[in-house]
């Protein structure tokens, strides 16, 4: 039977062999850029452990996120206008005068939030799963990398709104430069570019935030992925997939990341998008953690809030700094508290890499430090005063004897064995 068109002319087919109009525009697009390589290899072609569980989605929400801050970021330039007298009202101008300028607003802020969110879950699903440990030490430092370009990127961000909150905290966090001997103030001068925190100030934090330390941050995300797929993603069990491979080469204990993982990884982007939209339209400041009461007044060096605190996700870090009496070690300690991780690759002398294998006190140390992370975070932004100093000195104490302490408990605690194959359950 004879295949017609809608007006009964018969239809034109394409001789049989002979490529169509969409195949021989893929077969032109592969000659000079290998798309359909690229394709296979990280993404048909690329196997991943088939026992990832809820703690493996964190990575690509992360990725995410970053997209969405990028974004919502060029839109907000747009209309941002930057100086002493201008940051301010054009954030307003924004939020009330440009159409969805609040959406675009809150979208950017609660996703600074989210960004640090997702990043620490991150970073715990690696201390639980030893996703630090050889052959995944440069993925590990690449991805601290990450984390400290994330931390200035906030903090330059943080105070482009040029808020009253904004323009204490940078004073505060600025002056923490002069700590260090013989070159502190001339350091500070420099990175104010004045003397004081002002126009110059708003200046270059407005061009680190938007261009320089973006391209930083894109450039170690991509080399951070591209030591993933050297060494392959890490598993709840630490066994190297990679050592049991079946007769076609691949490994018996992986799956093709797509569509497996794409489809899954769905799931979890669906879930975070649901969280993100509740706080985005009905709580994007939530009680002040994620945007203050005084970050909506104008910057006032002659009114100074009643409590200076960062935000949130720098709180335990501040914690420590002001948990010392004298400033200098205080900072020092701070310091100390972030370069930390960088060491604990080297640190942890474990036989095995998974917290499901590891013995009692493994368990005990990381439950004491994620205790004392998010204790320090509370007390941060509390007044530096009183039991919330004493505290804060005892959980900064639990803090950095987590990582004094694992050469010792991790080498000699009782561990269980290790199975030979990842432990995996179809559901």
């Amino acid at each position: 039977m004879a295949i017609k068109t809608a007006s009964g002319a018969p239809a034109q087919l394409p001789p049989a062999g002979r490529p169509s109009a969409g195949q021989r525009l893929w077969a032109w697009l592969n000659r000079r850029m290998p798309i359909q390589g690229f394709i296979e290899d990280q993404l048909t072609g690329y196997y991943a452990p088939k026992n990832f569980n809820v703690w493996y989605f964190f990575g690509s929400l992360a990725l995410l996120v970053l997209v969405v801050q990028l974004l919502t970021g060029i839109f907000l330039t747009m209309f941002y206008k930057v100086g002493e007298t201008s940051s301010f009202d054009s954030v307003e101008y924004i939020m009330r005068e440009v159409s969805f300028g609040w959406l675009i607003r809150y979208l950017h802020s609660t996703g600074a939030s989210a960004f640090f969110i997702v990043v620490y879950l991150h970073m715990f699903r690696a201390f639980l799963y030893g996703s630090y440990r050889a052959p995944r030490e440069l993925l590990w430092l690449l991805g601290m990398a990450v984390y400290l370009a994330l931390m200035a990127e906030a903090f330059m961000g943080y105070v482009l709104p040029w808020g009253n909150m904004s323009f204490w905290g940078a004073q505060v966090i600025v002056n923490l430069f002069s700590t260090i001997p013989g070159i502190g103030p001339a350091l500070v001068e420099w990175i104010r570019g004045d003397y004081a925190i002002a126009d110059a100030t708003l200046n270059r934090f407005f061009s680190l935030h938007v261009v320089a330390i973006p391209l930083a941050l894109l450039l170690l995300v991509a080399l951070h992925l591209v030591a993933l797929r050297q060494t392959g993603s890490n598993n709840p069990d630490g066994i190297e997939i990679k050592d049991r491979l079946g007769p076609n080469g691949r490994p018996l204990d992986g799956i093709p990341f797509h569509p497996y993982y794409t489809v899954k990884d769905i799931v979890g982007v669906g879930v975070f998008f649901v969280l993100f939209a509740i706080v985005v339209f009905f709580v994007p400041t939530l009680g002040g953690l994620f945007l203050e009461a005084p970050n909506f007044e104008p910057a006032n060096p002659l009114s100074t809030p009643e409590h200076i605190a960062p935000v949130w996700y720098f709180t335990p870090y501040y914690a420590i700094l002001r948990a010392v009496p004298d400033q200098r070690l205080g900072a020092l300690l701070m310091l100390i508290a972030v370069m930390v991780f960088l060491f604990v690759p080297w640190l942890d002398r474990s036989p095995v890499k998974s917290m499901r294998y590891k013995g009692y006190w493994s368990r005990l140390w990381l439950t004491l430090f994620a205790i004392s992370f998010i204790a320090l975070g509370y007390l941060g932004l509390q007044p530096a005063e009183g039991l919330y100093v004493v505290l804060a000195r005892i959980f900064a104490v639990i803090y950095f004897l987590f990582f004094i302490l694992m050469p010792f408990y991790t080498r000699f605690e009782s561990v269980r064995p290790v199975p030979e194959r990842v432990t995996y359950h179809a559901h």
